[in-house]
C-alpha cells in the first residue's frame, strides 16, 4: 500500500532526483533555481515521497507580489502523469502549497510527451507513442488544472520539440551519415571554407552576445542581453556550453587558392587536348570547368578581403546545456553576411559529436519548433527545415495548465488587463 507524503526537499535531494528522472530537463535543476533567483524569483524544491523514496518533484517558482503573485513550474513537475493517484496527489498538494505562498494561480508545463510524431509532424506507423496520451490529460485536469489547449506557434516554454535519437551512433562518420544529404553537404562545405568551432568562456561572452543581438534585431525577437547570458553561465557552470563558429581566413584563402590552382591545371589540360583534337564533349567540359575556375577566382578574391579583416571572424554562435538525460540546444544566432559559409550546420554537428556521441548521451534536443508543418509560409518554416535536415522526430507536449487559487482576485486581474489592453 502506498504511503504518499508531500514535502519540501533539500537541494541535494532534488538534484539527485532531477538527474535520474525520466523527463529530467535543464529547467528542473538546481542550476535553474540559481538562475531564477538571480532574476528575482523565489524558488523552492518540493516533492512527493512514497515511504522514504522520492517519486515526484518540482522546482516551484514564485513571481510577483501582492495581488499579482503567482507560482509556476517550468517543464515540470517531474512526475509520472500516467499514474493518476500520484498525479492528483502531487498537484493538489502543490496547489495548496502555492496558495499558502499567496499565489493567485499555479501554472505548470509538464515535460512528459503527449505524443511522438515523425519529422513531418505525422504519426509514426506502428509506434504506440504516436497515440495521444489522453489519460495524462485526464489525470492532470482531475486535479482541477485547466488545460490551455493544444496550441501551435512559439510559446515561452515550447510545446513542440524536435529531437534526434543518437542511439547506435559511435563515431564522427556515423553521425554525419545520419543527416540528410543536404545537411551533410552543408557540414562539409563549412569545413572546406575554413569554418572552425570552439567553446568560449566568460571572458568572450561579448562575442556570443553580439551575434545574438544582431540576429534578434534582424528576426524581430526579444534579445535577452549580455548580462542574462553571463548569469546563465554562472548558474549552469560546466553544464553550459557557448560555442562559436569562426572563419579561419587564412585557411579559407589557402583552400580557395588550392581550388583555383587545381581548376587551372584542369583547364590547361583540356586546352591541350582540344588543340590536338577538339570534340563536342571536350568543348562542353572546357566551358564548364572554365566557369568553375572563374567562380573559384571570385571566391579567392573574397577570401583575400576577409584576410584583411582579421585572422578569425566570428560568424555564428549557439548555447547548449548538458543533462544526464540529454543535451539541449537553447539559443543561436548567425551573421547574415556569412550565410554561405553554413556555419550553423557545423555547430550542430560539432555539438552532437562532442557533447553527445563522445559523452555517451543519446538524446539531442533541438528544443522549440512552432508545430506548423503544412504551411510553407509559416513563421517557423526555416527553423523547422533546418532541424529536419538532421533527421529526427517531433515530440508534442501537453502544453500549459493553470489552477486558479484565488478566483476573485484572478477575475479582477483579468478585468484590469482587459481594460488596459483597450487603451
Amino acid at each position: 500500500m502506498r504511503a504518499l507524503t508531500f514535502t519540501e526537499l533539500s537541494r541535494s535531494d532534488f538534484e539527485a532526483f532531477s538527474e535520474r528522472a525520466a523527463h529530467g530537463n535543464f529547467q528542473q535543476t538546481v542550476m535553474a533555481a540559481d538562475l531564477r533567483k538571480r532574476n528575482g524569483a523565489a524558488t523552492r524544491f518540493v516533492g512527493v515521497r512514497d515511504g522514504a523514496e522520492i517519486v515526484a518533484a518540482a522546482l516551484l517558482e514564485t513571481h510577483g507580489s501582492g495581488p499579482a503573485t503567482f507560482c509556476t513550474v517550468h517543464d515540470g513537475p517531474l512526475c509520472d502523469y500516467d499514474d493518476r493517484e500520484l498525479t492528483t496527489f502531487f498537484l493538489d498538494h502543490l496547489a495548496a502549497y502555492a496558495k499558502r505562498l499567496h499565489a493567485v494561480h499555479l501554472d505548470i508545463t509538464p515535460e512528459q510527451p503527449y505524443r511522438v510524431l515523425g519529422a513531418d509532424g505525422e504519426p509514426i506507423a506502428g509506434d504506440p507513442a504516436s497515440n495521444p496520451d489522453n489519460a495524462m490529460i485526464a489525470n492532470i485536469t482531475a486535479a482541477h488544472m485547466d488545460h490551455g489547449g493544444f496550441t501551435r506557434g512559439y510559446t515561452a516554454v515550447p510545446r513542440w520539440r524536435f529531437v534526434k535519437d543518437l542511439t547506435g551512433i559511435a563515431s564522427a562518420q556515423q553521425l554525419l551519415a545520419s543527416f540528410s544529404k543536404r545537411t551533410q553537404w552543408s557540414v562539409k562545405r563549412a569545413r572546406s571554407m575554413g569554418v572552425r568551432i570552439r567553446q568560449i568562456g566568460m571572458d568572450e561572452l561579448h562575442i556570443f552576445s553580439s551575434i545574438e543581438q544582431d540576429t534578434a534585431e534582424r528576426r524581430h525577437f526579444a534579445y535577452r542581453g549580455e548580462e542574462y547570458f553571463r548569469e546563465f553561465a554562472q548558474a549552469y557552470g560546466e553544464h553550459a556550453h557557448f560555442l562559436i563558429a569562426e572563419i579561419d581566413t587564412h585557411a579559407y584563402a589557402s583552400a580557395m587558392q588550392q581550388k583555383a590552382d587545381d581548376l587551372q591545371r584542369l583547364v590547361d589540360d583540356l586546352d591541350a587536348k582540344i588543340a590536338v583534337h577538339e570534340t563536342t564533349k571536350l568543348r562542353r567540359r572546357h566551358n564548364e570547368e572554365s566557369s568553375n575556375l572563374a567562380a573559384a577566382h571570385k571566391r579567392l578574391d573574397e577570401a583575400r578581403v576577409l584576410v584583411e579583416r582579421g585572422e578569425r571572424l566570428p560568424v555564428a554562435a549557439s548555447l547548449f546545456v548538458d543533462m544526464p538525460q540529454e543535451v539541449v540546444y537553447l539559443f543561436s544566432g548567425s551573421l547574415e553576411e556569412f550565410k554561405p559559409f553554413y556555419a550553423s550546420a557545423l555547430i550542430q554537428y560539432e555539438a552532437m559529436l562532442r557533447l553527445c556521441v563522445e559523452q555517451g548521451i543519446t538524446r539531442y534536443n533541438f528544443y522549440g519548433i512552432d508545430g506548423v508543418f503544412d504551411d510553407p509560409n509559416s513563421e517557423g518554416r526555416g527553423v523547422l527545415e533546418f532541424k529536419q535536415g538532421f533527421n529526427g522526430y517531433v515530440e508534442e507536449l501537453p502544453g500549459e495548465f493553470m489552477r486558479v487559487l484565488r478566483p476573485a482576485i484572478y477575475r479582477l486581474e483579468q478585468f484590469v488587463h482587459t481594460v488596459r489592453s483597450r487603451r
